[in-house]
């Protein structure tokens, strides 16, 4: 895995991360900064653990499945981008009746924002990352990205209150961005 795909794939996954908390961020109405962080971290802790769960599962029987491992990789990441974007398609009204000051919706958001995060550990293994030194750069990578994005779309959402309580668009190219990850590593392995 280069970095570029390590970090192309860290943002894709912070999409997620990134349109909650720009809505967040407007229910905000100004900062605070308690809770901001609270959520932020959560997210890109969440983020990152996901993967490596993911990856440990995964890593007890990929000797059973290395002749495919690259189409289950495709497979789980088109799922996961095409997801991604039907859902930015959708108007979600569950986003306005919750409430992300309280410590219990925030924690719950941050487990439901990255779900997609543990299948993307599944992949990991199935790409080739056989040891756990080898996963503490993604995985890193991945909560770092899911933090700053997740800050960002918080003060995204304060500063420019309703106006951006859309989603940005974030979700579709965050799942655009997934599919095209899934393709490419199933061109590399076609092609190897």
């Amino acid at each position: 895995m280069t970095h570029l795909y390590i970090w192309l794939l860290a943002i894709a996954l912070a999409m997620d991360c990134f349109a909650v908390s720009i809505v967040s961020g407007v229910l905000y109405g100004r900062i605070r900064w308690k809770q901001m962080l609270t959520m932020a971290f959560l997210f890109g802790f969440f983020q990152a653990l996901n993967p490596v769960i993911g990856w440990f599962a995964t890593d007890r029987f990929r000797f059973l499945i290395e002749d495919y491992d690259h189409w289950i990789a495709f497979g789980i990441l088109v799922f996961l981008g095409g997801r991604m974007v039907l859902s930015s398609f959708k108007d979600d009204e569950e986003q306005k009746v919750f409430n992300p000051r309280k410590l219990s919706v925030i924690f719950t958001l941050a487990i439901a924002t990255s779900i997609d995060a543990l299948a993307v550990g599944v992949s990991f293994s199935c790409m080739g990352i056989t040891a756990p030194a080898t996963l503490l750069y993604p995985v890193a990578a991945i909560g770092v990205v899911s933090f700053l994005m997740s800050l960002a779309g918080l003060f995204l959402g304060i500063f420019f209150g309703r106006a951006c309580a859309h989603r940005l668009h974030a979700e579709l190219w965050g799942g655009l961005l997934l599919i095209a990850i899934g393709v490419k590593v199933l061109f590399e392995h076609i092609y190897r």
